[in-house]
């Protein structure tokens, strides 16, 4: 859970205003660790967790490649785009781009 920075300041100042840290985790009902982690910090801001994660298929350019070749098959466009023809099928459905119906 992100607590947000204006909670985070409360804690601080309660702190330094004479409180304990053990009695401002009761107080508050956070962990200790959290008060010791603020404290210890010169930006209360929330880091970031992890890296973002990369995406490997372009969907401009899937949405592109099935308007400019409609009936290529999911295994081709799967080799154009170089992921497995299931990551293919799955941003179709997501970009609710369905197959062509012949009659």
């Amino acid at each position: 859970m992100t607590y947000s920075v204006g909670f985070r300041k409360k804690v601080v100042a309660f702190i330094r205003n004479g409180g304990g840290q053990r009695e401002s985790a009761r107080h508050f009902d956070i962990s200790l660790w959290c008060v010791r982690d603020w404290l210890a910090r010169k930006d209360l801001q929330p880091q970031q967790k992890g890296v973002p994660r990369q995406r490997k298929l372009d969907k401009d350019g899937l949405r592109a490649h099935v308007r400019d070749e409609p009936d290529a098959l999911l295994r081709e466009r799967a080799v154009r785009f170089g992921v497995h023809m299931s990551v293919i099928g799955k941003a179709l459905r997501q970009m609710k781009l369905t197959r062509k119906k012949r009659r």
